[in-house]
């Protein structure tokens, strides 16, 4: 089982990779035309809305201990759950 400093870096890593990944969606956004612009960009817009609610869950990972850490801790997973789901489908429409 990971200490709570190692769990919080992997999550970490995983919002870095998932930064670098909403980039290169960005710049095909921007490269598209018409529907599939408008298209690309709600997709975008809905995956960077999970990365800022990620990232609220890992500050609040950082902060809390005991039974709160627990708690934030399964809450975390399911954010996190839901971002890989929606990375995977972003980036098979990508």
């Amino acid at each position: 089982m990971k200490t709570k400093n190692e769990y919080i870096d992997s999550l970490a890593t995983e919002l870095k990779e998932w930064s670098a990944q909403s980039d290169l969606f960005a710049a095909k956004t921007e490269k598209s035309v018409g529907m599939i612009k408008l298209k690309y960009t709600e997709q975008l817009k809905a995956f960077r809305a999970k990365q800022l609610e990620a990232t609220e869950k890992m500050r609040e990972l950082e902060e809390s201990s005991g039974e709160a850490w627990d708690s934030a801790k399964e809450t975390a997973d399911k954010v996190w759950d839901e971002l890989r789901t929606g990375l995977n489908t972003a980036a098979s429409k990508f």
